[in-house]
């Protein structure tokens, strides 16, 4: 008890003195010592003065409201950009839930793989019928079973075992419905593609190109290597810069309209512009080419591209035929028409008739050519309908990779590649492609580059050309007889012609179209063989045949294999071609293809002898006057207002009787080398003043600042 008593006490003893410690204490020091003596003798580290340690905690009290406000900005911006990634439907990352969607055809990966398994099983089933109700249930059952499998990876593997009969007969019900879509969407892409005709020497006789590795060779350039060519200083460039454009393609086949619209996406991209295309017809071979260019196409034209052309700065609809999406997206949002701008390329009344009803759902108009717009103006009168505004007049341009070829200055050349090179460059192609061709120098190479179809006029243009090789018929008793064989020849072809029937009825008011109608020729007394209605003119046609022995003639017609090709009617042209032995020998074939200069290059005139109103305005004819042929074209349309006769070109007369005049042109041409280069001379000059890229974009800015402005 004694030593307990002295252990409560010995703390509490007052006058005692104390007890020594090491000098490895802090404590050795008496209290009451100074600051320095502690600092000198102790072996602890010093303690901080009481400020230095609650300088952060006060920092931090007398600055929240500024570290408030950087918190509070920090949240905003990852709002704002999560809503825009959620706006743009960008979820890769999967930071909105469920894992990352495909922009362009607006379903995740986890749909596309049930879509995939639940059609696979569907074409098992298709394949392999079940012979009794057991089988068919079971087969049933395993499609569910495959539904259910994927959302299990995604959830709890047990949550599978749980399911009632209920839920599973409410899966298959629901998979049931999913199988229908999925066949829809097939369905679709098998209606898209058509018939096809081999493209082979057999089928063709002669099938030439594309050159587009030739060019790349001789030339030691490709349009890959293209930069930016947009000219920074322009109104256009200034316009659209950091806009957004959404651009409406009806389809991509290497057509017109198609092809104008890519030229625009590309000088948008290159301006620093932000561009979506929105094909609402996958048929062609464009989409490979928008992929090469970096442009960025949306495949769902409905609600993915309704949603991002509300976010767009600007639309521009691309064809007449765009006219039901446009309808559309104006019933969706009330700013339908200050957003759209319409360039229409079409020329005939059908196109009208289909466009009409969204004429002011839009806020302006483009037209090609004069004749274009008088004529939509007209049929705008006729039917009493007022547009809000002036349509505006944009006509085509050359592309820069085409200027560049042919050795004109564009923003493509450098004093690596000046027009002078290039043009050494052009000879050296010509006559490259011309022996591959089986060309010789007194072979003089009429070229048409078109889409296949009878409005484009190649059977007229393969009349004319047995008119020249073959002579004239037999002015006696025989020639009867040839008239009626050629007669039951042509109704032979025009049972295959098909959609032709269909499609030239609706130009059989129209007097110029009336040789279009191919059986009413005969009923009337024309010379079908000849394409002259008077022996007089045929006699003295074939005597200047006869007095040229030199050069020859050789027909290039292309596209071949474009979709826009009318199958039966290139079908006729090849019948026709094999009852005409001399004339099959004369026709080359070339395939559609965007590598077109080799081909320019070669040739030695153009013919352009689109029928019916004429041509809408001719982008190939401005190209083929930029390599330096002379043009023949018909005298209707927008050819008429680019081809100056006899100055840039010859002109004939549209149909049967322009037959002869054309005839009279080649020939004339065939006979006068010094003649084409006259006239391809000057029509080059003319592209050089009115048909470059620079004209053509000063135009569209014009258009674009009326569009853009705020009123």
């Amino acid at each position: 008890m004694e030593e307990l008593n002295v252990v409560r006490l010995s703390p509490l003893r007052l006058n005692g003195p104390v007890p020594a410690k090491s000098t490895l204490s802090g404590r050795s020091t008496p209290r009451g010592g100074s600051p320095s003596f502690r600092r000198l003798n102790s072996g602890r580290t010093p303690r901080r003065d009481g400020k230095s340690s609650a300088f952060g905690s006060q920092w931090f009290r007398s600055n929240r409201i500024l570290l408030w406000l950087l918190l509070i900005t920090l949240w905003a911006y990852g709002g704002f950009y999560v809503q825009s990634r959620w706006a743009h439907g960008d979820n890769k990352e999967g930071i909105f839930g469920g894992s990352g969607g495909d922009v362009a055809n607006g379903t995740s990966q986890p749909e596309e793989k049930n879509q995939r398994i639940l059609v696979a099983n569907e074409e098992s089933l298709a394949v392999k019928p079940p012979s009794n109700k057991t089988q068919g249930n079971s087969m049933d059952l395993d499609v569910v079973l495959a539904k259910q499998g994927i959302s299990v990876v995604s959830d709890k593997v047990s949550s599978f075992k749980k399911k009632s009969k209920k839920s599973t007969r409410a899966s298959r019900r629901k998979t049931r419905g999913k199988k229908k879509v999925v066949a829809e969407v097939k369905n679709d892409d098998i209606e898209v593609q058509e018939e096809e005709i081999p493209k082979r020497n057999t089928t063709y006789g002669l099938l030439v190109g594309p050159f587009g590795s030739i060019e790349d060779k001789i030339l030691e350039w490709s349009p890959e290597k293209r930069s930016g060519t947009c000219d920074r200083k322009s109104q256009f460039a200034r316009l659209v810069w950091s806009r957004k454009f959404v651009l409406i393609l009806h389809e991509l086949s290497m057509t017109g309209a198609p092809l104008a619209m890519l030229e625009l996406a590309t000088e948008l991209l290159s301006c620093g512009a932000t561009v979506y295309v929105v094909p609402l017809s996958k048929r062609g071979g464009l989409m490979s080419e928008l992929s090469r260019r970096k442009i960025k196409v949306l495949e769902d034209k409905s609600d993915l591209s309704f949603k991002t052309a509300m976010k767009a700065d600007l639309i521009i609809a691309g064809s007449a035929v765009c006219a039901s999406w446009i309808e559309q997206y104006a019933a969706r949002t009330v700013l339908g028409s200050s957003q759209i701008t319409w360039w229409i390329m079409e020329n005939r009344r059908e196109y009208f008739d289909r466009a009409k009803l969204a004429f002011n759902r839009v806020k302006k108009l483009i037209f090609l050519s004069e004749s274009q717009s008088k004529r939509w103006l007209a049929w705008c009168e006729e039917e009493h309908i007022k547009l809000k505004t002036q349509p505006a007049l944009v006509p085509l341009s050359i592309s820069d990779e085409l200027a560049f070829v042919a050795g004109i200055p564009c923003s493509l050349s450098t004093p690596l590649f000046s027009p002078e090179k290039m043009l050494e460059k052009r000879q050296l192609l010509r006559d490259f492609v011309r022996k591959e061709m089986g060309l010789t120098d007194n072979d003089m190479l009429v070229m048409s580059l078109s889409s296949i179809n009878p409005g484009k006029g190649q059977f007229l243009l393969l009349e004319t050309t047995r008119l020249l090789i073959e002579g004239a018929p037999p002015l006696n008793g025989s020639a009867v007889k040839r008239r009626e064989y050629q007669k039951r020849t042509l109704l032979y072809n025009w049972k295959q012609f098909g959609e032709w029937k269909k499609e030239s009825s609706t130009l059989s008011n129209n007097p110029q179209t009336e040789a279009l109608q191919v059986p009413q020729l005969f009923i009337k007394g024309v010379n079908y063989t000849a394409g002259i209605e008077n022996d007089r003119g045929t006699r003295k046609l074939f005597s200047l045949t006869e007095g040229k022995q030199g050069e020859k003639l050789k027909v290039l017609i292309g596209s071949v294999g474009s979709k826009s090709n009318k199958v039966p009617y290139v079908k006729a042209l090849l019948n026709f071609l094999n009852q005409h032995s001399n004339l099959s020998n004369t026709v080359l074939w070339t395939p559609s293809t965007t590598r077109v200069a080799a081909l320019y290059a070669a040739a030695d005139a153009y013919v352009m002898n689109s029928q019916g109103l004429g041509e809408t305005f001719g982008r190939v004819t401005i190209e083929a006057m930029a390599f330096g042929l002379p043009l023949l074209g018909t005298d209707a349309g927008g050819t008429k207002e680019i081809v100056e006769h006899n100055v840039t070109g010859l002109l004939h007369s549209l149909g049967r009787p322009g037959t002869q005049n054309l005839a009279n042109n080649l020939q004339y041409l065939l006979n006068n080398p010094s003649e084409r280069q006259r006239l391809g001379s000057n029509g080059r000059k003319k592209v050089k003043d009115m048909y470059l890229k620079m004209h053509m974009y000063k135009r569209f800015g014009e258009v674009l600042y009326d569009c853009m402005r705020i009123e």
